[in-house]
């Protein structure tokens, strides 16, 4: 009997701590990876992670619970910093402290919600978003995914991080988010890689 796949998580806000999961049971599907151990991921913000220590300390926390397949997932928000640049340095730094485990930072450009604005269409109608939706040009390259995915409600709520990430995180296209989103198939690049090597 195989161990399971075991992926430990580290994010920065409220709604991916419940949303982050979902995502990743949903790929671990998609690739046909059944016996996954998905522990809760660990929160800390952002400010933290980067500042020295930061990512060491919780990357060595998170190791913890890997004993065989699987490894160590970062994902955080870009905001204003350019992923190319600020990921790879994390994950040396992360390197540093936990050579022997699979690592991988993630960072949402600009932040997790573009992806759902990458795969607006499959979107529509759910939530109390418009049941006509249209993704926007370069849905990562904008500030203020939040603010859009409010701004197309019909149901008179704003959107909300910790109600709505986690429903949406459960409906979107995944196919359409990596065509339109480089930093999420980047994540599913990332994540297959974690799940699938021996």
């Amino acid at each position: 009997m195989t161990e399971p796949v075991v992926i430990a998580s580290i994010v920065e806000g409220h709604g991916e701590v419940q949303a982050l999961p979902l995502l990743l049971r949903r790929i671990a599907h998609a690739l046909g990876v059944w016996d996954i151990h998905l522990p809760p991921p660990i929160r800390r913000h952002r400010g933290r992670l980067v500042a020295p220590g930061g990512i060491e300390s919780a990357v060595d926390q998170a190791a913890y619970h890997v004993a065989g397949r699987g490894g160590v997932l970062v994902l955080l928000d870009a905001d204003d910093d350019c992923p190319a640049e600020l990921g790879p340095r994390l994950l040396e730094r992360a390197r540093r402290v936990r050579e022997d485990k699979e690592l991988s930072v993630v960072l949402a450009n600009r932040e997790f919600e573009a992806w759902f604005m990458a795969a607006a269409p499959s979107l529509a109608g759910k939530r109390g978003l418009a049941d006509s939706l249209v993704a926007p040009d370069e849905p990562e390259s904008r500030r203020g995914a939040k603010e859009w995915l409010t701004a197309h409600k019909t149901d008179g709520t704003p959107y909300k991080e910790t109600v709505d990430q986690p429903g949406l995180t459960a409906d979107f296209d995944m196919p359409q988010a990596r065509r339109n989103a480089p930093s999420f198939d980047k994540f599913w690049r990332d994540v297959e890689r974690l799940m699938l090597r021996r």
